[in-house]
């Protein structure tokens, strides 16, 4: 296992992809404002461009365990109102992505990591938390989320702003978020496999070496999901992804 190891990734990058692999079993489970660190690792891991191609067999996995364990919450009429321009939104990132060079393809990771957590930082102090629901708002956040998504798995925090507009109950907004990116990722993996390139057959080797961290990240998540302190988990998980995203510039 080791010598095969050895041969597809770095001690170093294995530790960073099945950590990131976990945390997204934890993310799917219930646990959400993570995915930010999960892209961090894993860019950290594999560089800019071909980590968003590895995370996507991981996610996949995930969404149908999260579409399973809360189908029952899904509201679809907000799932068909937002996901039409999430969908525009990917093919614009296809287009923005295809040919940046991977240098400058995790700058631009770096700041959008960077971007999404003041947008998050912004929502958690803000104290009236009253945003316009008109059609534009949701358009514009739904074509925002699906360039984030494919540039580099990072529509959360739009998606999450959107949906906390709708005023959608707990367990609405996770069942929704489910179906949401569940389709959105069938939606982005044609485009990662043929046009993108970065799923390949050595991808999915790697994809079965961490699947059992996303695993047993997902059986965490549902026995934590309701003892974790979410206002410490929230401030550690910025901390980090602020050093992240840092880290990355650097590389």
């Amino acid at each position: 296992m080791d010598a095969y190891l050895n041969g597809l990734l770095s001690i170093e990058s294995f530790v960073f992809a099945f950590l990131a692999a976990f945390i997204l079993g934890v993310s799917k489970a219930g646990v959400k404002g993570i995915a930010v660190l999960i892209v961090t690792l894993m860019a950290l891991a594999f560089g800019g461009k071909s980590s968003t191609g590895m995370l996507m067999p991981l996610l996949i996995v995930g969404d149908v365990f999260a579409i399973t364990y809360y189908h029952r919450h899904t509201q679809w009429h907000y799932l068909r109102a937002f996901l039409p321009w999430m969908m525009l939104g990917v093919v614009i990132g296809v287009i923005i992505g295809k040919d940046l060079p991977e240098k400058t393809f995790q700058m631009g990771m770096a700041v959008t990591i960077l971007l999404t957590l003041s947008m998050l930082i912004w929502w958690e102090k803000k104290k009236v938390k009253t945003i316009p629901t008109h059609w534009s708002f949701g358009s514009f956040m739904g074509v925002m989320a699906g360039i984030t998504t494919m540039i580099g798995n990072l529509a959360g925090a739009f998606s999450n702003i959107y949906f906390l507009a709708m005023r959608l109950p707990k367990n609405h907004f996770i069942g929704t978020a489910a179906w949401l990116f569940f389709l959105i990722n069938l939606f982005k993996l044609p485009f990662h496999i043929f046009v993108w390139k970065t799923v390949t057959s050595e991808s999915l080797k790697i994809f079965l070496i961490l699947l059992p961290g996303t695993l047993l990240g997902l059986l965490t998540g549902v026995f934590f999901v309701h003892k974790i302190s979410d206002v410490f988990f929230r401030k550690m998980i910025l901390v980090l992804t602020s050093l992240g995203a840092i880290v990355l510039f650097l590389k």
